[in-house]
Formats: C-alpha cells, structure tokens, sequence
C-alpha cells in the first residue's frame, strides 16, 4: 500500500544520524589536525621569508625575469589548460556523452580558471559544468559523473606523476628533506603497483560490487588516456613555475615532485587557490636549493600567469558570448549568464591588488615622474584612496555576485576613478590595465545586473567577512614586512614626502582596517527580520489564481495556508516556505512565468541570510537547477518522482495485463468508484473523516503539514476526491491536486480503512488515472520515491552513495522499494528531484528541519 505522497528520507532515520555523526566527529578532528599542519607550515615558511627576504630584492628577481623565460611560462600555462580540456572530453566518455570539443574546451577552461583562483573547485567549477553542459543537453546525472571523473583523474595524476617523481629522483628529495631516500623510493614504488593493480582491474572490464555499491569500471583505454592526461597536466603546470626559476638550481623531476605535493596540499586546505599554503610547501622544499628571493618573485609571476592571466582570459571570452546575445544559442546565453559569477570573482582580485598596491612603494624611476609632473597633496590622496577602493571592491564584488544593479554601478564607477588614480599613485600601468578591463567587462555585461536592492541592505556572510578580514590581516603583514627596515616614531604619521611611503601605507592601512572593523560591527547589529506571517484570505485568494494559471498541480499545497509566501513584484508568481530553527525552507519550485524565478529566488535566499537562517528549496526540478546555482547553492538529489503520461495509458495489452486482472478482482470483491467534483465532498464529509482517522489510528500518525496535505474541511473541499466503496460504505479515498490548465493532476491525500479489500488502492489509482485521461488531463503525478535512482558507483557523490545505501538496505526505517514498486505498476516515467542548499553540513540540517516541518514537530518525527 502506498504511504503519503511525500517523504522526507533522512532525517528521521536513526542509523543514518548515527553516521552522520561519526563522520562529522572524526571530519573534524582530521580536519583540526590538519589545520594544525598546514598552519606549522605556513609559520616556519613565514619565519624563513622573514629573516632571509627583503622586499627590494623580490622585486628586483622578478623584474630580471627574461621575456623568454615569461614567453616559456605562458606556452607551458597554455599547454596546461589544454590538457585540462581533455580532461572533460574523457569524462564525458566515460559518462556515455558526445559534445563538440569546441563546447567541451570552453566549459572546461572558464571552470577551471575560476575554480584555479577562487579554490574550491568541485563547487565553483562544478556550478560552470552544471551550468553549460546543461544547456547543452546533457543530464545532471551525467554532469556529476563528469565532475566526479574529473576530480578522481586529477587525485590519481597527482599521486602518479609524484610517485613517478619519488622513484626517479629519490635521492635528491631526500636531500632536500633530509628523509630516508628508500623510504621515499619504498613510498613511490607503492603508489605505482596501486596505479597499476587498478590499471588492471580495469582491463577485465565490467562492473565492480561492494556492500551493495556498484561501479561502472572505466575501459582500461580510457583509465590509460586520463592517466597519461593527467600527467601532461601536472607537468605542463610545474613546468610553468619550474622555468621562472633560476637556471639549473632544482632538477625538474625532482621539481615535479614537490610541485604536485604542494598541489595536493592546496588543494586539501581548501584556501582559495591554496595562496599560501602552496607557496609555503615550496619555501620548505626548495629553500635550500633556490636563492628565497629568487623562488619569491617566480612563485609572483606564476600566480599571475597561471592564474590570473587565464581568470582574465575567460572574463573576455564570456564577456564575448554576452556580446552575442542577438543570435544566441542556449549554451551561448548559458555561458553569458555566468559573466556575474566571474566579474565577482575578479573584482574581488582587483580590490586585494589594490590594496597590496597601498601597502608597496612605487619605484623609483616612477616616484621621481610624480615628483616633477604632479603636486604632493594629488599623489597622497591617489594612495589613500586606492586603499580605500580596494576595500570597497571586496564588498562590491559581492554584490556582484547577488547580481545587484548598485553593485554594477559603484563597481564600474570605483574602477573608473582607481582608473584615474593609478597615475597619481605610482604610474600603476599593470593595475590600469587589470581595471580598464574590469571596466569594459562591466560595461559590456549590465543587462546581467537587473536586481534592484541596496548594497549594504543585505547581511553579508559571515565566510565572507572572514574573507575580508583575512585579506586585510594578510596586507597589514605584508605592510609590516615591506617596511620591516623603516624606524617606528611617532613623527611617522605626519610625513608628507615625495618618497615617504612608509607613512603613507600606514595611513591607508589604518583607514582600511577602520573601515573593515565598521562594516563588521554594522553586520552585527544587523536588525532581524520580523517572524513569519501566515498568509490572510486576499494573499490565499491571489495564490489561487497564479496556481490555477499554471501547469504544477503541487503547487495547490500553497492554499492549505499553513506556508508563508512571498510573491514577485509582478504579483504574477510566489514561491510558499516555511522556516524551522534556521533553516528557511521553500517548497518546489516558485509557483508562476519562469522569467520571475530568478527574482524570488534571491529575495527568498537573501531573506534567510538577513536573519542568519540557511535557505533551502526542497523538491526542485532538474530545469530549475541553474537558477539555484546562480544564487550559489549547491544541489542534491533526493529521488525520483513518478508521472504517469495520461495520453498513452490504458488497461488493454500484456503489460497491463496485472492492472487489468487487479480491477476486474476488485469489481468482484464489490468495489466501486466515485469521482467527486471540487466543491462536491460536502455531503460525505464525515464519512471521509471517519475513514481518515481510522487510517491515522491504524498507522499510530498525526496529521502531516508542509509537504503533504492535511484532512481540514475547508482545505478538502477545494480539491476533487476520489472515493471508493465498498458496498455502499466509504472505505478509502485521495484529494487531488488540479490546475486550470489541465497539464498536471497529482496525488494529495491517501486515506482507507484497515478492513479494506487488499485490491483497494491498486483499484483507486486505476480509476483515477481512466477518469483524469477521460478529463483531458496530459499526466498524473504520483509523487516523489526517497533516495530513488541514486547512483552507488565508486564516482559518485558521497551524498549519492549514502541514498544508495540506504535505498538497498533501509527498508526497517522506511518502505523505499516497496513504495517503487507500487508505482512501477503504472508504467510511470521518472524524473529526479533535488534540495537546493548551502554546502557542508547544510543540507543534513536542512533535511532534519524539514522533516520536523512535515511532521509537525520534532517530538512527532520521532513518533509518528
């Protein structure tokens, strides 16, 4: 027997809490521990830089850099970024996808020059890939195969062209560490037999089981071809670096070693870009062999040419596809549609630049232009102001990425003026260049930024404000670093020379960490929003219209008014949430036109931020997921939900053959089928009551909310109703879900009684499914099955391989299979549905909140 209509799946699943726990225990010790290491790392590469460093002398190596040697670096950088292209062509293989290689090679390298800079590259490049390989066609289940494909093939590069490294060039490494060179051999050996054991076992072919997980093994071809793509990867990018370097000091083999260790290293601290984290391994490594200065000013250039260069390079080439918005095709507009998301990004790399700028002299050639050519009062405020912009554009360029019209406006005005200022400052001509292009990128990309909201209206993020103060602390180091050697005295302040840097940082530094501090305390004393209103008649009533407007028959749980709403500007489309302990929980999808959800999209994610909440959107379609991906959550499937297509449906044939005996049986057993319009339950309304209340009894269960409908007069006498009997007597029934349109009918209620004939529910849904075709109605929803359709392969997302596992083994906690199977009867074709949520622990949260809401309370999650 079918259960209700919707169910939340993990929450309220003790053993999966369990684990949840036990993970999230031993996650943060692990990652305690290693914010340990990688902290001791960045002390001791700090304390060498220190003492054996002066700022003069990093800025000279760099600058001694030959054309040639930075020509070589961009040709390995390009070379790369190639390799990188390959590797989603392979993934795309291994997915079962065909896409031109000219779609393949642009998704791929705006991914990856985000995902190089920002960090975090599963979810910033994973939203690009979800982003573009959809509008391209190709399925979300296909696309984080793909993601997954991707980040198994760069951790198994990695560890290969390491351990390859290892084993060439053991005694070398160990030198440097000062290790065991057989150890460090034993260790490479090791990491290269696994490489080939797999390498093996995909040869043979086939699929791979494990406690009730399956894995597609990739074809031993294709594991080759991302192996040996993976090391062009890793040795293309060390090459990039390894060239800046002084001639003959560091072997590359040796090189390519330490590179890919503090590749990995970066990457597991989850730093953006691993800045810092990176470069400190390296300092560690190759302090012995590299003059420190000279390693410095390398790893600067190939910051900029391995990051910031391709950063900007996309900028443009998404920047051009918004161009070319009069013959857009969807992956064109799909590509335009990121210019916010990449323009926040490089904003907020513009606002850091400037404010290393503020804290480092000029030369001297330029600081001798100022002054013949340019008053001192001119040249102080240009610096004190540069600093002052580039906090601002940390800020901006998160308005940026809510894609407010204000934060269009005050980030090309500041560009425009830091313009300006870059010749008064110091004859900035690098910076000129980096905000001339910021600027054109902003001009050519304002229809993007269509949100009208103020600025500093919205809470910023609490990670954001961590950024922010993280920037600023790193800049007052490198303030104090820079003028290590310059006398502290009171009279520093008040120096006002041509060449007096040192005050003049100072000065900007002090107003910007001023300014930061006020920002801060301003988040802080933040006002809440008021609690959540439930709806009143004339917002039910406007509701109403909008749902019977539209083609999604769920969106009539809207008018049970147990859901607060909040509609577009428009008046013409809503979302309906909820909100429990701090999460804000939308249902479904917004309710009306397509072009108003971006809108009450952000507003809903922006209200729940405001009070400190985490937005969520439960039971969201796959066509909607870019639009949740826009507002920077991230997405998980849930399961799958089963639509019968009306049209084609019918009893006669082999495989209805069971349908068909079941509803003669059920004839027989002296069953018989009402239909009652809406506005027509009235009449039999008790006896429907008595029928749900035997059934609730008989399930020891309380009345649902949220997600489901509740047995209320008012609420089931809008609804059609579907009634059986069973010799005159009521003895099962189902509130549907209808619109006007006459595209979608779906499943509410389902209640019968405990003496029902066994064929009861098989009956009711045959008959309603007859008499919505009669209607004309295009198809019927059964609703969504928990942790169905979720993939158990090794690639998968944890999230994914967890649902799986439970789907297969779970059925003491809930009736998965049981449940699709009963759907399976009719014939249904199946769609997935997901949580639109923050990342982390978030959606655990975000589900256990959502369950409570569905049942009522925490205290009925528990019992029923």
């Amino acid at each position: 027997m079918p259960a209700d209509r919707s169910v939340v799946p993990l929450p309220a699943m003790p053993a999966p809490e369990a684990l949840t726990a036990r993970l999230t225990r031993w996650r943060f010790w692990l990652g305690l521990a290693l914010a340990l290491l990688l902290a001791a790392l960045l002390v001791e590469a700090a304390h060498k830089v220190m003492t054996e460093l002066s700022y003069g002398a990093v800025v000279a190596a760099a600058r001694a850099t030959p054309a040639g040697v930075l020509l070589a670096s961009v040709l390995a950088t390009g070379l790369s970024f190639l390799a990188l292209t390959l590797y989603d062509r392979s993934a795309l293989q291994y997915a079962g996808a065909r896409l031109p290689y000219r779609v393949v090679a642009q998704t791929s390298f705006i991914a990856y020059a985000l995902s190089n800079t920002v960090g975090l590259g599963v979810l910033t490049g994973g939203a690009v890939r979800l982003r573009l390989y959809g509008a391209a066609g190709l399925e979300a289940g296909q696309i984080s195969r793909v993601i997954a494909f991707n980040a198994v093939g760069f951790t198994a590069g990695i560890a290969v062209v390491g351990a390859a490294a290892l084993v060439w060039r053991a005694g070398a490494v160990a030198d440097l560490l000062g290790w065991p060179p057989d150890l460090l051999r034993a260790a490479g050996v090791v990491t290269l037999l696994v490489a080939a054991a797999a390498l093996g076992a995909f040869w043979r072919g086939g699929t791979w089981k494990l406690r009730g997980w399956s894995v597609r093994l990739p074809s031993a071809s294709l594991a080759m071809q991302q192996l040996l793509i993976s090391a062009l990867d890793v040795t293309a990018a060390a090459a990039a670096l390894w060239v800046l370097l002084p001639a003959g000091s560091v072997a590359f083999p040796t090189f390519v070693g330490f590179y890919a260790l503090a590749i990995a290293v970066g990457v597991i601290s989850h730093v953006p870009g691993g800045l810092g984290v990176f470069e400190a391994v390296l300092l560690l490594a190759l302090g012995k062999q590299v003059p420190a200065d000279q390693l410095v000013g390398a790893l600067v250039l190939y910051r900029v040419i391995y990051h910031l260069l391709p950063l900007a390079l996309a900028l443009l080439l998404l920047v051009a596809a918004s161009w070319r918005r009069g013959a857009a095709t969807p992956l064109v507009r799909a590509a335009a549609a990121l210019s916010p998301l990449l323009l926040s990004a490089f904003t907020f790399v513009i606002g850091v630049l400037l404010l290393v700028s503020g804290v480092t002299p000029a030369t001297e050639d330029a600081t001798a232009h100022l002054q013949r050519f340019m008053p001192l009062p001119v040249v102080e405020a240009a610096h004190f102001l540069g600093s002052v912009i580039g906090l601002a554009l940390l800020f901006v360029a998160r308005g940026m990425l809510l894609r407010l019209d204000v934060a269009w406006w005050a980030g090309l005005v500041l560009a425009l003026a830091s313009l300006v200022l870059c010749l008064p400052k110091g004859i900035a001509v690098s910076e000129a260049v980096l905000l001339g292009l910021l600027a054109v990128s902003l001009a050519l990309s304002r229809r993007h930024f269509n949100r009208r909201a103020a600025l500093f209206s919205l809470a910023f993020s609490r990670g954001w404000l961590l950024a922010v103060a993280a920037v600023v602390g790193a800049v007052a180091a490198l303030l104090f670093f820079v003028y290590r050697d310059v006398p502290y005295a009171d009279q520093v302040w008040w120096q006002f020379e041509f060449d007096a840097y040192a005050p003049r940082s100072l000065r900007a530094m002090v107003a910007v960490a001023l300014l930061t501090l006020c920002v801060a305390l301003a988040h802080l004393l933040h006002r809440a929003p008021p609690p959540l209103a439930r709806p009143d008649a004339a917002a039910l009533a406007q509701a109403q219209a909008i749902v019977a407007a539209q083609d999604s028959a769920g969106a009539g749980l809207a008018l049970m008014g147990d859901k607060s709403l909040l509609f577009a500007e428009s008046g013409q489309a809503f979302l309906m949430y909820a909100r429990k302990g701090r999460s804000w929980v939308a249902l479904y999808d917004p309710v009306g036109p397509r072009e108003a959800w971006p809108e009450l999209v952000w507003r809903f994610v922006e209200l729940a931020r405001e009070s400190g909440g985490r937005p969520a959107f439960y039971q969201v379609r796959p066509q909607a997921l870019p639009v949740y991906l826009d507002a920077g959550l991230r997405v998980y499937k849930l399961g799958e939900c089963a639509s019968v297509d009306l049209a084609s449906f019918s009893l006669e044939g082999k495989r209805r053959a069971n349908l068909r005996h079941g509803v003669a049986r059920a004839q027989r057993d002296g069953l018989a089928f009402e239909w009652l319009p809406a506005g027509a339950a009235g009449p039999v309304f008790d006896a429907l009551q008595a029928v749900s209340d035997d059934w609730l009894g008989q399930h020891q269960a309380a009345e649902k909310a949220f997600s489901l409908g509740a047995f209320e007069r008012g609420y089931v006498e809008r609804q059609p109703v579907a009634v059986v009997r069973h010799e005159g007597r009521i003895v099962a029934f189902a509130t549907l879900l209808v619109t006007g349109q006459a595209a979608e009918a779906a499943v509410d209620l389902m209640r019968q009684r405990r003496d029902a004939p066994k064929t009861t529910m098989d009956f009711l849904f045959t008959q309603i499914i007859l008499q919505l075709k009669a209607q004309g109605v295009a198809c019927f929803n059964l609703g969504m099955v928990p942790l169905s359709g979720m993939a158990g392969h090794r690639l998968a997302p944890g999230w994914q391989r967890l649902g799986r596992l439970l789907f297969n083994h779970g059925e003491n906690f809930y009736n998965f299979q049981g449940l699709r199977a009963f759907k399976e009867k009719f014939d249904p074709l199946w769609e997935p549905r997901y949580l639109a949520a923050p990342g982390g622990l978030a959606p655990f949260l975000v589900l256990s909140d959502t369950a409570a809401l569905i049942a009522g309370g925490w205290r009925r999650v528990v019992s029923k």
